[in-house]
This record gives C-alpha cells, sequence and structure tokens, in this order.
C-alpha cells in the first residue's frame, strides 16, 4: 500500500502506535498498554523501559478515539439548540440552564458537543447527529414538540433526554406545566380586576415574524413552551389579544407590545403577560416610551425568575430555577447513560409577586 500524503505531495509521517513502543522496550503489547493506563502492576524497570522507548519514538500516547470505541464510550453528550449557537449564551434565562446541566456533565465526566438547529433546515442537524460520537442526547431549551431527529438518535441506541421537547415517549422529560403556570399568572391579574388583558408570546413557529397571532396559530404553534403559555393563558381569559414576538430579545418584546398598546387608551389592555422576563422588560420599555405608568396604568408579568438589575421594578414572575433544571437534566441523562430505567419528572414553578402588578383601575 502506498504511503498517505498530503496536500503537497510529501509522505506523511506514520503515526507512532503503542505496539511500536512495546516493540522498541521488547515487551508485550498488554504490558505496554499497562504502563499507560497505570491499571495494572507493572515492575519499576519495566516502565522505565517503556516510557525511555515511548520518548525515543515520540509517541504522543494512546489515541484517544481508538480508547473511547474499545471502552464503548465517547466521553461526550451532544447539546442541541435552536437557532444560531450564541442565541444560547445571548439569553440570561438559557446560560443558566446550560451551567447547569455543564456542571454535572463535568462530573461524570464527560464533554459537551453544542449543536445548532438553523430553522427550516433539519438536514443539517440531523446529518450532525448521524455521526457525532457521543453517549448521549440533550434537548435543554425550546423546541419543536416532534422532531425528525428522535428516530435518528433512537436507532443508534443513544439515550436522549429534553426539558419539554421534544414530545415523544421515548425522550423522558424535566417537565415544567407550562400551561399550569401561565394560567396561575393570568388568575392572578383577574383577581386585581383586570379584565382586557394582553399577551407577548415567544416565537410560536421557526422563523416568526412578530405578528397578531389568532387561537389557531397558538393551537398549531411548533415550540411546545410557548404553546402551553399561551394557552394557560386563554384559559382563563379566551378574549386575550395574542402577539407573537420574532425572537426573545428586549427589542422584540418592545415591538411586539406596541401592536397592543399604541391605540386609544380605551382600547389598550390594561395588563400584559409577557412569556419571559425579557419580552416583559420589552413591554415596560415600550409603556415608558408612549408615556402608559406601570403598574399604575399597565400591570406587566414575566417569566423565568430572571435577576434584572438594570430593571426599575421587580418584575411580577413565574420562577424556574435555570441553574437547578440544568443539573436535573445533567443528572437524568448521566442515569440513563448508565443504563438506568429513567421517566419524565415534573420540575417545579413559583409565582413570585412584584411591583409590575397593581389592582386595575376603575
Amino acid at each position: 500500500m502506498p504511503a498517505a500524503r498530503d496536500v503537497s505531495g510529501a509522505a506523511r509521517p506514520k503515526r507512532v502506535t503503542l505496539r511500536d513502543v512495546a516493540a522498541r522496550a521488547g515487551v508485550s503489547l498488554s504490558t505496554a498498554s499497562l504502563v499507560f493506563s497505570g491499571r495494572g502492576p507493572v515492575a519499576a524497570s519495566t516502565a522505565d523501559r517503556v516510557r525511555a522507548a515511548a520518548e525515543q519514538l515520540s509517541y504522543a500516547g494512546p489515541d484517544p478515539l481508538a480508547s473511547s470505541l474499545r471502552q464503548g464510550r465517547a466521553g461526550t453528550v451532544a447539546v442541541v439548540v435552536e437557532g444560531r449557537l450564541g442565541d444560547a449564551f445571548a439569553d440570561p434565562f438559557a446560560r443558566s440552564v446550560m451551567d447547569g446541566l455543564a456542571g454535572e456533565l463535568d462530573a461524570i465526566p464527560a464533554g459537551m458537543l453544542l449543536l445548532a438547529r438553523v430553522p427550516g433546515d433539519d438536514a443539517r442537524l440531523l446529518g450532525q447527529l448521524a455521526v457525532a460520537a457521543c453517549d448521549g442526547v440533550v434537548f435543554p431549551l425550546s423546541g419543536p414538540r416532534t422532531d425528525p431527529a428522535v428516530d435518528l438518535i433512537v436507532g443508534r441506541g443513544i439515550p436522549i433526554v429534553g426539558a419539554g421537547s421534544p414530545v415523544d415517549p421515548r425522550v423522558p422529560q424535566i417537565r415544567v406545566d407550562e400551561r399550569g403556570a401561565s394560567a396561575a399568572m393570568t388568575r392572578h391579574l383577574t383577581t386585581l380586576g383586570h379584565r382586557n388583558i394582553g399577551h407577548v408570546t415567544m416565537p410560536l413557529t421557526p422563523g416568526a415574524m412578530t405578528s397578531v397571532a389568532t387561537a389557531a396559530d397558538v393551537a398549531d404553534a411548533v415550540y411546545g413552551d410557548a404553546r402551553g403559555r399561551a394557552l394557560g393563558v386563554l384559559d382563563v381569559a379566551p378574549a386575550a389579544r395574542v402577539v407573537q414576538a420574532a425572537s426573545l430579545e428586549i427589542a422584540a418584546g418592545m415591538t411586539a407590545a406596541r401592536l397592543l398598546l399604541d391605540t386609544a387608551p380605551d382600547a389598550r389592555p390594561t395588563a400584559v403577560v409577557a412569556q419571559s422576563d425579557l419580552l416583559a422588560a420589552g413591554v415596560i420599555r415600550a409603556a415608558g416610551e408612549l408615556g402608559i405608568r406601570v403598574p399604575e396604568d399597565l400591570s406587566v408579568t414575566g417569566f423565568d425568575g430572571l435577576d434584572l438589575p438594570w430593571l426599575d421594578y421587580d418584575l411580577t414572575t413565574v420562577v424556574q430555577d435555570g441553574r437547578a433544571k440544568g443539573r436535573a437534566l445533567g443528572e437524568l441523562i448521566a442515569r440513563a447513560m448508565a443504563g438506568q430505567s429513567v421517566s419524565s419528572q415534573a420540575f417545579p414553578t413559583q409565582l413570585r409577586v412584584g411591583t409590575t402588578t397593581a389592582v386595575a383601575r376603575p
């Protein structure tokens, strides 16, 4: 067989293997392997001879890929996020989830392989998952309710866990009662006397534009958490006007809020339920630009329980501990990778009343 060559046509030097080291040291391959693994008794003089041979041959150590294949594990967990990879770090709640997950993976120990699904391009993600060397797959954030990736991952025999999506009996979840938590928040507002309620949702579908959403749009939403939170609002306030934001950014919340607030005072809502704290901050900023006082003229609520020290309010919100959620996902995938039977778990939330809600004005 001809020698392998690099792009210039020159022959590439052959990789030195452990077998070469063993031959140079005059020991068996198994003895040389024990020296490098440290897992068995080897005479000090023999070990010194093996290390000297390795130094003479510039042996870099065992091939990590070959080692992982022999052990039947890659030492890596694939973590799938929606949109650009940067989005997973721009959103403070997403960062907290990823931080908690990373801490648990460190303890296994396992590395984190980040994979991103570009909206409308499942093929790219499927191609990556088809060849990724990983021991488990985690869907830690918002994602589509149905996902062709599940069949592929299950077909490879790799454990999967999610945080509410994909919705599939083969995917154990760390699950928040999105609908129930959102309904509880809406009931808080109706208890304060609010009857004209607006709702700003996260994107309901990939590539969403800021727009008024109908009940049918909510029912057909691709993203399960956005759908659940919107249904919770409509369960309590079926006449609520729903506007879909194009993203989770504060600016998107401001744009969506203007569709609800930039109208005659007697027509605009007296309260707005936002599906995230950042969207709620956008609603508050839009209200300020329109001369609408919070909470005197408008009550605003969020979801997540973020620390927003730059916001001049203590936001009324649904609190979910992102780091604890990430840790729970890490613990679940660790047990699944260890061959243990795992099942979905409920993750708690708590309604926290702040200074952005008040009794509706008569």
